[in-house]
């Protein structure tokens, strides 16, 4: 049983209540961590770091995917809570062998400074699909929560193509037609070698992680609708963090140029998600799509029993 695996960094306070109350407000939180980042990229000493009461912390959540299906977006607007604090860069700490050896001091040095109050989130979509994970993520912290962000299978899988196809292209290489990818020619059938259509039947690898975690620690975001309309999800993904609900309606609103939502985190601060989110898709066979959904609706159906949360997927 997993509760038998040795732990390599024992966390005696689990995932509390954040404690927000009379906190900084935002703004000034803002200016206090980026003048903390100034010090440390300065060699700042730690009496420096301290007078801030800025320290480095293990994340207490994690996104661990899936890949395209908007974990980039997840992190952001999570950030919008003056409670947290996420990884700049995708850190790749426990899917990585040559990172993972370097030990987990040396992923704390990759999470961003921030308050005690604060919870620290990284993100790394190679995890959910990623064997040893599970295991050595349990081996850091058996009780640490697990965010997953899906989107419907055959919108994701062509969602990953896309990304795929746009850097070859950059190489000015030539890449396969998406019919070409995901179609056995030997079978005519849904062509499962293809990793884009495995990372898309979400139970193949969340059985696995359940080996570790129960399902009590994982909360399932729903890409499609963070997309449409962002702020129910994150007020779920408040209400799973044991966070106070902070973010509002006033920190989102919709782009009309970039076509989807922005983040304001006060009236001098706002941003977009890098131009590279949002590619438009390539055209595809309307029977290849129909294939594709059928393939994945049994799949669905087991993803739904297991998480309890149903999707609206053909």
């Amino acid at each position: 049983m997993p509760n038998r695996l040795p732990l390599i960094c024992p966390i005696k306070d689990r995932l509390r209540p954040a404690d927000v109350s009379g906190q900084i407000p935002l703004h000034t939180l803002q200016h206090k961590q980026a003048l903390g980042l100034k010090l440390h990229r300065r060699n700042s000493t730690k009496e420096q770091l301290r007078t801030l009461r800025l320290i480095k912390q293990l994340p207490r959540a994690i996104i661990i995917g899936v890949r395209k299906g908007g974990t980039r977006a997840l992190l952001e607007m999570l950030s919008l809570h003056p409670a947290v604090v996420k990884a700049s860069q995708e850190v790749h700490f426990f899917d990585n062998d040559k990172n993972y050896a370097c030990g987990v001091d040396w992923y704390l040095k990759k999470m961003p400074f921030s308050f005690p109050h604060q919870i620290s989130i990284e993100k790394s979509p190679a995890y959910f699909i990623t064997e040893e994970v599970p295991e050595r993520i349990f081996k850091m912290n058996p009780s640490i929560k697990l965010l997953l962000i899906v989107r419907e299978p055959t919108t994701r899988t062509v969602s990953d193509y896309t990304q795929v196809l746009e850097g070859k292209e950059h190489k000015n290489k030539t890449y396969n037609k998406f019919e070409e990818l995901v179609i056995d020619n030997n079978t005519c059938e849904v062509n499962t070698k293809y990793k884009a259509v495995r990372t898309s039947i979400y139970t193949k690898y969340l059985e696995h992680w359940l080996k570790f975690f129960p399902t009590e620690q994982f909360h399932i975001v729903d890409g499609d609708r963070l997309i449409t309309d962002p702020l129910p999800e994150l007020k779920l993904v408040e209400q799973f963090l044991n966070l106070p609900s902070r973010i509002s309606q006033y920190n989102l609103y919709f782009n009309a140029t970039r076509g989807f939502f922005c983040l304001r985190f006060n009236f001098m601060f706002s941003k977009c998600l890098a131009g590279s989110k949002g590619r438009i898709h390539p055209d595809v066979n309307p029977s290849i799509k129909e294939k594709l959904q059928r393939f994945f609706h049994p799949f669905n159906q087991k993803f739904y029993q297991i998480t309890g949360r149903t999707f609206n997927w053909p």
